[in-house]
């Protein structure tokens, strides 16, 4: 089994402080996070002035006045700074990574050396956005929220017409509401996709807590998206819905336990690790009274109890009724 690929996506909770995207950078690299993810856009580019903000966004800003335009013009982050985190990032250990949400933003990732392209859920049916997604980076990481099978199979086949290899083509189940409840998660469907398209598949998570990605890694999740933050109780749209520190901690720890559960052979066999307690917590059949030498085995005489090494109790039915060969105390093993 492959490595999970655990993206901790700081996304915009930096608020647009660069000190405090770097802290969500070193809480991601402290987590043991293989990349630490940012949001890529021009305001002007991505949202129309007039757009309103989701119902989600007024909810977790408490800001019901601002546009969303408003609200994501103060969340860029410059081209300086993007090069700052990289560097940041560089000298910590962990590797950037960055959503592009318009096309000046998708081609200024290409130039920053970025190979893996990731698109929102937004962007699923955005054919433009897709051609040069495609076009421009050999790895995509797909996310699918409010789509449906057919836009699904439709983004996957213009990724393929447009020069992405079938192989190179992650698709993420995700539910696009923040935070989604349990019981719209639907995390079977992250399967349907795989059955469907035969790609790679994983899961990107709104979710409160840390239960929802690991059972997809359990299910087969080959990646992990997750929002995190510093403090859920910042200002702005996603904290409320993002892990804290030592949560997202918890969650790398757990899917890293569930990796090594889930990576054997396959086959029901004892593991080396419990092959030593075989003899001791298995039974043997022993006499439950003394016997005497001639006497006839019987329900009566014999009983089981531990250790084993002697007669396995699996043979019980064809040693009652046979004669002692020897004498026994009670608790001898029958031999």
């Amino acid at each position: 089994m492959e490595k999970v690929l655990i993206i901790a996506e700081a996304g915009v909770n930096h608020n647009g402080d660069l000190n405090q995207a770097k802290r969500l950078i070193d809480a991601a690299k402290d987590a043991g996070a293989d990349y630490v993810k940012f949001q890529t856009f021009k305001t002007e580019l991505s949202v129309s002035r007039n757009a309103k903000k989701a119902e989600y966004q007024i909810l977790n800003s408490g800001d019901n006045v601002e546009s969303q335009f408003e609200m994501l013009k103060k969340l860029e982050l410059s081209e300086e700074a993007h090069h700052e985190l990289i560097s940041y990032c560089k000298a910590k250990g962990i590797k950037f990574f960055s959503t592009g949400f318009d096309f000046k933003s998708l081609h200024f990732l290409k130039s920053l050396g970025l190979e893996v392209a990731k698109v929102p859920s937004g962007e699923l049916v955005n054919l433009p956005y897709l051609r040069i997604v495609a076009k421009n980076f050999p790895q995509i990481i797909l996310s699918t929220g409010m789509g449906d099978m057919e836009e699904v199979r439709a983004a996957y086949n213009i990724l393929i017409e447009n020069g992405t290899k079938h192989e190179n083509i992650t698709i993420l189940h995700c539910n696009t509401e923040y935070p989604t409840p349990m019981e719209d998660v639907n995390l079977r469907a992250m399967n349907a996709i795989k059955e469907e398209l035969g790609v790679k598949v994983g899961y990107s998570d709104h979710t409160l807590g840390i239960e929802v990605p690991i059972a997809a890694v359990a299910l087969g999740a080959t990646v992990i998206e997750k929002h995190f933050t510093l403090d859920r109780n910042l200002p702005g749209p996603d904290h409320r819905a993002s892990l804290e520190p030592e949560e997202l901690k918890a969650m790398v720890t757990a899917i890293r336990n569930v990796e090594k559960a889930i990576s054997g052979s396959g086959r029901k066999e004892p593991s080396s690790s419990e092959k030593k307690n075989k003899a001791i917590v298995r039974k043997s059949i022993v006499a439950a009274e003394d016997i005497k030498e001639g006497e006839l085995f019987s329900e009566e005489n014999l009983t089981i109890k531990r250790p084993a090494g002697g007669i396995s109790p699996r043979k019980w039915d064809e040693v009652i009724g046979t004669e002692a060969k020897r004498d026994y105390k009670k608790d001898d093993q029958i031999c």
